[in-house]
């Protein structure tokens, strides 16, 4: 039988709801489908960085480096603040381990609603491949007469033209494979002179070595200006860590709900663990309610077994969710019902 080591990292508030309800489905697919996760939790977020001064025990990140793939709920806490949990934990995962793409399918399923008026499943297919290790979010910068009248504090957004080449190029590589063969490609290069030239060049030149592909470029509110008025014209998104990070909101919300968008940090290369998670937060104000939609993180763990090479499996838990937002007896809060997470869960592993 296959084996498949996973770090589970249930984290913050519906984190764990949200988790356990995830490895409920993949678990049930062990038996048909000829494979076996053999997860390990590991205690590590907000919690245990109230009791021990950081978010994950020291020699963690060399703990996880021996796993096939990393499983997250999520992270944060009214009790910690946010530059913390999100600086000392999710991004060093993704920056360590090299996880330079987070694939985000945005895609409204059947049975469910959108807030655009006329708009069905066919209209709503997106993915976006955002940048996921540089840009925005490199961490360069820093804070000049701290707690002074002139206190300053600088964000410095760092591209290279060797991260932008290869996130790029697999989004070309994904728009390949997919039958509109379109990437949109969000920039700002009116007002960002230096970065997002940088990255319109980049663009350009990987579009080259594609003529099958389609390449627009867009400017990032005029893009979603589009994802909100044309989203069928939508097909591949290539952003920037930040507009990345902001799209794929927008894309969830449009698809009915943040609750069922799920995403993978990806290292393509896998040399490397990958992970995979909801892009939902931790949502503190349901936490313990046991309300949370588990979609987004059972869609992830979908991206999960893909990854792993377990194709079948992942079909099957598309299929599942499917069929569950297309009968639509059973919806959550988010959805416009009333079914806990629980409930939620036996119905997606009824699908199956």
């Amino acid at each position: 039988m296959r084996t498949h080591k996973i770090a589970a990292l249930p984290g913050d508030g519906i984190g764990p709801e949200v988790l356990d309800a995830g490895l409920t489905v993949l678990e049930a697919l062990e038996k048909t489908e000829g494979f076996a996760l053999n997860t390990i939790r590991f205690p590590w977020g907000s919690e245990f960085y109230l009791q021990h001064g950081r978010m994950m025990k020291e020699g963690g990140f060399e703990t996880l480096r021996t796993f096939d793939a990393i499983y997250f709920g999520a992270v944060g806490s009214k009790a910690v603040p946010d530059h913390v949990t999100v600086w000392d934990f999710i991004l060093p995962i993704r920056q360590k381990f090299d996880q330079y793409v987070n694939l985000r399918p945005m895609r409204l399923l059947p049975g469910l609603k959108s807030p655009l008026a006329g708009r069905g499943p066919a209209d709503i297919d997106m993915v976006c491949v955002r940048e996921n290790t540089e840009g925005e979010y490199s961490g360069v910068g820093g804070f000049v007469h701290r707690g002074r009248e002139g206190e300053l504090a600088n964000e410095v957004a760092t591209f290279t033209r060797a991260g932008i080449e290869r996130v790029v190029r697999f989004a070309f590589e994904l728009a390949r494979a997919r039958p509109r063969k379109l990437v949109a490609s969000a920039t700002k290069s009116n007002a960002l002179k230096h970065s997002m030239v940088l990255w319109d060049e980049v663009v350009e030149d990987v579009a080259g070595r594609y003529p099958d592909i389609t390449i627009r470029k867009y400017h990032v509110d005029a893009l979603a200006a589009r994802m909100v008025t044309q989203p069928d014209t939508i097909d591949v998104i290539v952003a920037s860590n930040l507009f990345g990070d902001i799209l794929t909101d927008l894309g969830a919300a449009i698809s009915g709900s943040l609750g069922t968008a799920p995403s993978g940090n990806l290292d393509p290369t896998r040399k490397n663990p990958s992970m995979f998670e909801p892009i939902h937060g931790s949502a503190p104000d349901i936490a313990g309610k046991g309300i949370a939609n588990p979609i987004g993180a059972v869609w992830a763990g979908a991206m999960m077994l893909e990854h792993l090479g377990e194709k079948q499996a992942a079909h099957r838990v598309i299929r599942a969710i499917e069929r569950v937002t297309l009968e639509g007896r059973v919806r959550t809060p988010d959805l416009g019902g009333s079914a806990t997470t629980a409930e939620m869960t036996r119905a997606l592993v009824d699908a199956l």
